[in-house]
């Protein structure tokens, strides 16, 4: 049954990164074209970058006072925190069903 929790967890975090796809590189562009200082910042190739995916975990982004961007911007960070939460959830669930006898 651990397992099969764990299992669950990275379903959850595969459809969190589905979201993260969907939702992340269109707020880029919307930064892109709109937002040239916030773009400075990020840098480019800010899709990876952990700078600008640490920028969108913490909240950073509500800076912008934009509220076409700031309806992108959540959904990619509930969708990033998704990612990393089932992640961790189903790693640790894992692990406790191989220490298990």
């Amino acid at each position: 049954m651990i397992l099969f929790l764990a299992l669950l967890f990275f379903a959850i975090a595969i459809a969190g990164a589905c979201a993260f796809v969907i939702f992340w590189p269109l707020a880029l562009v919307h930064i892109r074209d709109r937002h040239p200082q916030v773009k400075a910042r990020l840098g480019n190739g800010a899709f990876l970058r952990p700078s600008a995916l640490w920028w969108l975990l913490a909240g950073d982004y509500r800076e912008v006072r934009d509220h076409a961007f700031t309806g992108l911007a959540t959904p990619a960070r509930i969708s990033l925190a998704t990612i990393l939460l089932g992640v961790l959830a189903g790693g640790v669930l894992y692990l406790w069903g191989m220490a298990a006898p």
